[in-house]
């Protein structure tokens, strides 16, 4: 007799991968009108590059400082309570703008805290939802969760840039209102995720710090993801930068608020694009050539953006250096969730992302620093010079030209006082 091999789950049958997903993408979607409303009203308020490098700063330190603690806090704390508090909290205090904007009493510092806050509440959210992820998608298929995440968030940053600088056209404060409620939309959908969020938990919870370290320690011990994470950062830091320099780019091209939202839009277009191709060709690239590859596309393309004749064509190369993108984060997060135990993920998660995002905040006040003094074409070629140090610094790396492959990825050294082998994975629900 013949036994049938059971089909293989379908990500698209699991109900609570696609509420939690449906939901973010409103959510989403009403972050990257902000993102690009935000510096035209702090440049309309202003005229000061620097004063939207300083909000754009503000935004950016919570990466820095609230990543540890809110993944330890994620390990401990209810998870879908932390998401859905995060939504709230944040679209409230975006919904301040417009009512400031009302009163005409509107400041650069009311900005700083309002990014401020929404940024704490996206890390988080963040690291969070990457620790209920697994709770959610059997190992088989987070890949494929992944690149779906990608294709959200780049599908957002394809259609908020267009629909932030339209809205912002027709009025300063419909880009926050509509931020505002698309929060209430992604803590409205958490409500109907059924499955607990929770996953197993091994051992009483110690000091805040003590489980904080173990985070670190985890991902400083395995090489690779420690190497991979710096080299991220790295390029973190540039890529914030271009953020405000493109804006400046354009405006250089006489550029309307219009015409900046299409470019960016065009930007996130690309991004879209490779998150699409990821979820196909991941499985095709071994770690190495994506993580070597990557960064020297960025470095070939940077320069074209000092000579762009238009702010279409300055879409067009941004565009270039976005499709790429999304194959790194999905092997650099399938290493991770692969690896790391689910009571421990949360811990891990922050760690990583208190070091590659935490420069978010030195890459806004550079761009400003940079755009005051020398300007934007020559501010693209210090980028430029920057990015290419780091392909360089990739390719030398011995973690990354020894890079397993994804299915062959070697467990971390076990951490003293830990549940046996690090790489181990705790029981879950699968489904």
């Amino acid at each position: 007799m013949t036994t049938e091999v059971p089909a293989p789950p379908s990500l698209w049958r699991n109900r609570d991968f696609l509420v939690l997903w449906a939901g973010q993408i409103i959510s989403t979607l009403g972050a990257s009108v902000t993102a690009t409303a935000l510096p035209l009203l702090v440049l309309a308020l202003t005229r000061s590059p620097s004063d939207a490098g300083l909000v754009g700063a503000a935004g950016t330190l919570p990466y820095l400082i609230a990543h540890l603690p809110a993944g330890t806090l994620a390990d401990r704390w209810n998870r879908r309570r932390i998401m859905i508090v995060s939504e709230l909290t944040a679209g409230l205090a975006l919904a301040t703008v417009p009512l400031a904007l009302g009163l005409d009493v509107l400041t650069v510092a009311q900005l700083a805290v309002v990014t401020f806050a929404q940024g704490t509440c996206f890390a988080f959210f963040g690291v969070t939802e990457s620790a209920a992820l697994p709770v959610i998608v059997p190992d088989a298929l987070l890949p494929a969760a992944l690149a779906q995440n990608e294709a959200k968030s780049r599908g957002a940053a394809l259609a908020g840039p267009p629909l932030g600088g339209l809205l912002f056209g027709v009025s300063r404060a419909l880009p926050f209102v509509a931020d505002a409620l698309s929060y209430a939309v992604g803590a409205v959908a958490l409500l109907f995720v059924r499955r607990d969020l929770q996953g197993e938990r091994s051992g009483e919870p110690q000091s805040l710090w003590q489980d904080t370290r173990r985070g670190l320690s985890w991902l400083w011990r395995h090489r690779l993801v420690r190497t991979a994470v710096l080299l991220v950062a790295a390029s973190n830091l540039i890529f914030q930068a271009l953020a405000l320099t493109l804006v400046l780019l354009a405006q250089r091209l006489d550029a309307s608020p219009g015409d900046i939202g299409l470019m960016f839009g065009i930007y996130g277009g690309g991004g879209f694009l490779g998150a699409l191709a990821a979820g196909r060709l991941h499985s095709r690239f071994s770690p190495k050539a994506v993580i070597i590859g990557v960064n020297w596309v960025w470095a070939a393309l940077l320069p074209l953006l000092a000579v762009a004749p238009s702010p279409l064509l300055l879409g067009l190369i941004a565009a270039g250096t976005a499709f790429v993108g999304p194959m790194w984060n999905v092997v650099l997060v399938t290493y991770l969730m692969t690896l790391v135990p689910n009571d421990l993920l949360g811990r891990v998660a922050s760690a990583a992302k208190t070091l590659s995002w935490g420069v978010l905040p030195l890459g806004s006040l550079s761009a400003g620093y940079l755009l005051s003094t020398v300007g934007p074409v020559r501010t693209v070629l210090v980028l430029t010079a920057a990015m290419l140090a780091i392909a360089i610094a990739g390719t030398l790396s011995p973690a990354v030209r020894h890079a397993p492959p994804l299915t062959a990825a070697p467990p971390p050294r076990p951490l003293r006082g830990g549940p046996g082998r690090a790489s181990r994975r705790n029981p879950r629900p699968r489904g």
